[in-house]
């Protein structure tokens, strides 16, 4: 039993999907290229601009590969044809950042910096020394560069130091009361 995606998948403009017959999906578009394989139990059509995501049973195991299946093709597609973007802000005094060749520099106030590497098909640029932006095609490597880029220093709470997300609210706490 067959099972079709609730929403179909639209193609965008200028981008063009091919699926193998060894189960890859490559997509190709204006800001690059990005393939994946397949997994068993899902089927992957396509039909004019519109792309169908099916499932061969009604396994539990195989219902969770069809939504993910299915968002992972969207994602592809939307970074193929937009891109992604991460932005992130250093707060904090002395604490800043800079892109060198292919790392960047992290200064949070601690003895040494922090040296991280710059994935293929990333682009870091740093403003105003605290202002971070990655950008890339792939969603889940631009998001994990921003998580480990945050890590090295999380926001605290007491006097919110550190590295966040733009828009991030940060929860303050109040510090000792002295009596």
């Amino acid at each position: 039993m067959s099972r079709v995606g609730k929403q179909p998948i639209s193609i965008p403009d200028k981008v063009s999907i091919k699926i193998g017959a060894d189960r890859s999906v490559q997509v190709k578009g204006p800001k690059g290229e990005l393939g994946w394989t397949l997994p068993l139990g899902v089927k992957v059509a396509t039909e004019a601009n519109i792309i169908n995501v099916t499932r061969e049973s009604e396994d539990r195991h195989v219902r969770a590969l069809h939504g993910t299946t299915q968002r992972l093709i969207t994602n592809m597609l939307i970074g193929v044809s937009q891109g992604y973007t991460k932005n992130l802000e250093i707060h904090g005094v002395g604490f800043r950042a800079a892109v060198k060749g292919s790392e960047i520099d992290l200064q949070l106030g601690q003895s040494h910096e922090r040296l991280h590497p710059i994935p293929k098909g990333v682009k870091v640029t740093v403003t105003e020394n605290t202002k971070i932006a990655i950008e890339g095609i792939d969603k889940q490597i631009v998001g994990q560069l921003a998580a480990d880029i945050r890590a090295y220093y999380p926001p605290e709470p007491y006097k919110a130091k550190g590295v966040r997300y733009v828009g991030e609210h940060i929860r303050r706490k109040a510090g000792k009361s002295v009596k």
